[in-house]
């Protein structure tokens, strides 16, 4: 009985450790997964492993042959179910079991339940269940069982480090569960599952349980977990879209009626499209690194304030790859995309198809006035990437449009003193200096922006936004370009946005900021030719207001002289000073490890110098030996009594066995110091095969975890030897 209720325990172990894959699939597909796998290794293994009537079980090898037949069947009829049709078994099987980790640490979390993916689940629960059956059945050991368990933890944990959710429930049962089993298996096999300890233990344990859950969310920990997918280099980033959404631009406003998508929401906001952050002289394009995700999209800066908008999009003729969202967006549904987690632009896996239905759910950055002003530039490797202007390619010298530029963008932005008022000044100045006409050609290289600076004055968002990002990297701010959508006819909840309301904006990146939008267009831009008017949608004004505000702020300090050297950067997070918890716990993590080597390396060090030595030292050191073994089964002190009297306590407290080791090293302790002739190294030999004999038999008495728990006392780094080598009252008088 006590075999089948630990087995019936395991399995829950098991479980409950492959339910944490939940922060790598969500819990919904994982629940079958694990259910299946949890149960039915752990039935065969009853079926085969169990005690017999009239016969021993079968064989280990037997139970692990028809196990893996058992989970190649099983496998097949669950998760792979929809492959055993179309004749792609093998492939999926094979890539499930050899590449399906390799995909999840180079997915966004939570991934996609793909059959593939959910095989590894399937087989690491499966194995698991079937080693803690097997110890369970095969074993006397209490808690050797849960190991298995433990496996699952891990890979769990590895996998899942990044995703969303928490495991702390899980734990807690999981510490309940090993309680159980090792109260089951309490009494060993066969003497029946003893009940009353299980009354007043599962209680226990469960309240133990429950102290560490609700401990577990105040614990101070400062250090991220180990993420592994940190060592997975992420793809390099490729172009997905035959034709740049920028090269489009023109043509969508010369037909804009076009219906690109539907947005249906309670309120607009402007979409984001695609994000072009290099530029290589001639063109913009993307350096995003795109991997896939199953919904969620990473965090980005957290603003003081923000607003959460949910919104349904329809592809009507929207052409490419790129997949428009608002700024920034957290969880997407109902498509399979790929997103940038710097940027959080989005792409289809496949070019969109009209009728193509989504769900995405965004928090949408506010920024204040007061968040504006203190803003410093940022300076990070992604800044420093978007400050470049390179000569083009095949270039050997800088163009001499870079000089234009520069000393344009300085005659733009004369007299400012902080990065905010630089770069609002520069777009309004763009707004007065040049007119809005759809009907400009085309093109955003420096020849062509320095025509439309110099002589044409006159262009399309395209050349507002791309000479807007050139003059901002001029003047050493980090700039990028961003393709998107604003406006739409709106009727009730659901607006239609049309070619014509497509819009090309910079974004210039900010210490702790991130990126913000700044709009260089004229107030009195045509967007579409079914709307004359530009009320831009409430956030942007907002953002407008405060760009102004604070660089009109920042104006009225810099004439006061007040702040001529720019506003001082907000002290970073990892600026301010470490909690003195840390340190503390820092310094006893130290001062345990430091009395941990102490204790379990003194013992060794000890018997190391014993052993050395001239042969009489050898036998006066092997008696020590002996003397500390002895300690474990209740010897407290040898100075009142002879070697014969100590082998007879001995022989009492060990057994008789433990005589016949004793007796014959007391011999040699007593010839050695009292008689005429000096030991040989055979003698010290002996003396220590009798020690270490000696050794096992206490160990076998008193127990392993005894032994460890009096090497772990402090006393135990007190040699109690003499510093000479004569042994305490050892021979007879």
């Amino acid at each position: 009985m006590t075999r089948y209720v630990s087995i019936a325990v395991t399995a829950c172990v098991v479980a409950v450790a492959g339910l944490a894959f939940q922060r790598v699939f969500g819990l919904g597909p994982v629940v079958p997964v694990v259910a299946v796998a949890a149960v039915v290794p752990t039935v065969l293994s009853g079926l085969l492993s169990g005690p017999r009537k009239g016969g021993d079980p079968w064989p280990l090898w037997i139970s692990l042959v028809l196990t893996v037949v058992a989970w190649a069947g099983t496998v097949s009829v669950t998760v792979l179910r929809p492959a055993l049709g179309g004749g792609t078994l093998p492939n999926a099987l094979r890539e499930g079991v050899l590449g399906s980790w390799k995909s999840i640490l180079t997915t966004l979390l939570p991934a996609p339940a793909k059959p593939e993916y959910l095989v590894l689940v399937h087989v690491v629960v499966w194995l698991a269940a079937f080693a803690a059956a097997e110890l369970a059945l095969r074993t006397s050991l209490r808690a050797l069982p849960c190991v298995p368990a433990l496996g699952v933890w891990a890979v769990a944990l590895l996998l899942g480090v990044d995703g969303p959710g928490s495991n702390l429930p899980l734990a807690a049962a999981t510490v309940v569960l090993v309680a159980v089993l090792v109260l089951v298996r309490a009494d060993g096999p066969g003497s029946g599952v003893a009940w009353r300890p299980l009354a007043i233990g599962v209680p226990t344990a469960a309240v133990l349980g429950a102290l560490a859950f609700a401990a577990g969310t105040v614990v101070p920990v400062s250090a991220d977990p180990y993420d592994p997918r940190e060592q997975v280099q992420a793809p390099p980033p490729r172009q997905r879209d035959g034709v740049s959404p920028l090269d489009r631009v023109g043509g969508w406003l010369l037909v804009p009626d076009q219906v690109m998508f539907t947005v249906r929401s309670r309120r607009g906001e402007i979409e984001r499209l695609a994000v072009l952050d290099r530029f290589d002289g001639v063109t913009w394009s993307s350096s995003a690194r795109f991997v896939p995700t199953g919904s969620r999209v990473p965090q980005g800066p957290d603003p003081d304030r923000e607003h959460e908008v949910v919104q349904d999009i329809t592809i009507r003729d929207l052409p490419g790859v790129w997949v428009p969202a608002p700024d920034r967006p957290r969880e997407v549904g109902g498509l399979p995309v790929v997103v940038d987690p710097a940027s959080g632009a989005l792409a289809a896996a496949q070019p969109l198809r009209p009728g193509q239905t989504y769900r995405v759910e965004s928090v949408v950055p506010e920024w204040t006035v007061d968040d504006l002003a203190g803003a410093a530039v940022a300076v990070d490797a992604e800044a420093r990437a978007a400050r470049e202007l390179p000569w083009g390619p095949g270039a050997e010298q800088p163009p001499v449009q870079l000089a234009e530029f520069r000393r344009f963008a300085q005659a733009a932005t004369r007299g400012a003193v902080s990065p905010i008022q630089k770069a609002a000044m520069l777009a309004e100045y763009l707004k007065r200096y040049a007119r809005y006409d759809v009907t400009a050609p085309p093109g955003h290289t420096y020849r062509q922006l320095d025509y439309f600076l110099g002589e044409g004055r006159r262009g399309t968002p395209e050349h507002f936004a791309t000479a807007y990002a050139l003059l901002a990297r001029a003047l050493g701010l980090p700039s990028r370009v961003v393709v998107g959508f604003d406006g739409g006819e709106r009727t009730g909840d659901t607006a239609e946005v049309r070619s014509g309301d497509v819009m090309v904006w910079p974004e210039i990146k900010f210490e702790r900021l991130g990126w913000v939008r700044f709009n260089p267009l004229p107030d009195g831009a045509r967007r579409s030719r079914r709307n004359d008017s530009v009320a831009a949608g409430e956030t942007e004004q907002k953002l407008e207001q405060a760009q102004k505000s604070a660089a009109s702020q920042q104006r009225g300090q810099g004439a006061r002289g007040t702040t001529r050297e720019g506003p001082r950067q907000a002290p970073a997070a990892a600026d301010r000073p470490t909690p003195w918890w840390v340190f503390a716990s820092i310094a006893a993590g130290a001062l345990a490890l430091g009395y941990l080597c102490a204790v379990l390396l003194a013992p060794a060090l000890r018997r190391r110098r014993r052993r050395a030595g001239p042969p009489a030292a050898r036998i006066t050191g092997a008696w020590h030996q002996a003397l500390d073994h002895l300690a474990d089964v209740g010897l407290s002190t040898a100075r009142t009594l002879t070697a014969h009297e100590v082998a007879g306590f001995g022989a009492s407290a060990v057994g008789d066995d433990a005589r016949g080791h004793l007796g014959p090293l007391a011999d040699l302790v007593n010839r050695s110091r009292f008689a005429a002739s000096r030991p040989d190294e055979a003698a010290a030999d002996r003396a220590w095969r009798h020690t270490d004999e000696l050794g096992r038999l206490v160990t076998a008495r008193a127990g392993r975890l005894r032994r460890l728990r009096r090497r772990l006392h402090p006393r135990s780094l007190r040699d109690r030897s003499p510093r000479d080598d004569r042994p305490v009252r050892t021979g007879a008088r």
